[in-house]
């Protein structure tokens, strides 16, 4: 049992530690309107996770044929969905959130940021390639007792929440240090990251080769 803890914390970890589009998001997001935003960030990326855990466990060979077939035009309109986060990010003004602190943890836009970092991180298929090589590296659900299935995929949870809270509270001490003009800056550069990675995935899936 304590196996199948530590081994889903780590797995957990692991599938969120890279400093992704979805890192640089909940980085923006954690100094531009602070913890919480960050932290619900986050969150939906591990629903993203959790969902893509249970669908390579429960059914690898399906899920795996399925990405195969059409993982070009997964990344493609994942890709554009990145561009418009990266554009609504660079066009946006701090000074105005940072002076209605209310805006930045209505329920709305809680919903609005969770939602919208679940659907990023579930946009990229890559993931799924992620998950089948750690559970074939670590023989993850191995057993087929439900109860052991649950508690992999829980402690897969708590580490992936782990990671994002950690990242959410670090990047938060630093929060008060940023000035207007250099929360502007990094929305400028944030957003124009994103939009590069958007375009380099779409060109890539056009011509028909994966974001490694």
């Amino acid at each position: 049992m304590i196996n199948i803890i530590i081994t889903g914390i780590i797995i957990g970890v692991l599938v969120s530690a890279p400093t992704g589009p979805l890192g640089v998001l909940c980085i923006q997001r954690t100094l531009n309107k602070g913890r919480i935003n960050g932290i619900v960030t986050g969150l939906g990326a591990t629903t993203s996770d959790l969902i893509y855990a249970l669908l390579v466990g429960f059914s690898m060979n399906f899920i795996i044929e399925f990405v195969e077939q059409y993982r070009f035009v997964i990344q493609i309109v994942g890709s554009i969905v990145l561009f418009f986060f990266g554009y609504h990010i660079f066009k946006k003004n701090p000074e105005k959130e940072l002076s209605d602190q209310s805006i930045g943890t209505s329920n709305r836009n809680l919903i609005s940021t969770y939602t919208s970092a679940f659907g990023l991180c579930f946009s990229n298929p890559i993931i799924i390639f992620l998950f089948i090589a750690l559970f074939a590296r670590f023989n993850f659900f191995a057993s087929k007792n439900i109860y052991d299935v649950l508690l992999g995929l829980a402690s897969i949870v708590v580490g992936a929440l782990a990671w994002w809270v950690s990242l959410t509270l670090v990047v938060g001490i630093f929060r008060k240090k940023f000035k207007t003009k250099g929360l502007k800056v990094l929305n400028f550069i944030t957003g124009g990251v994103l939009m590069l990675l958007s375009i380099a995935g779409i060109v890539l899936g056009i011509l028909g080769k994966s974001i490694q």
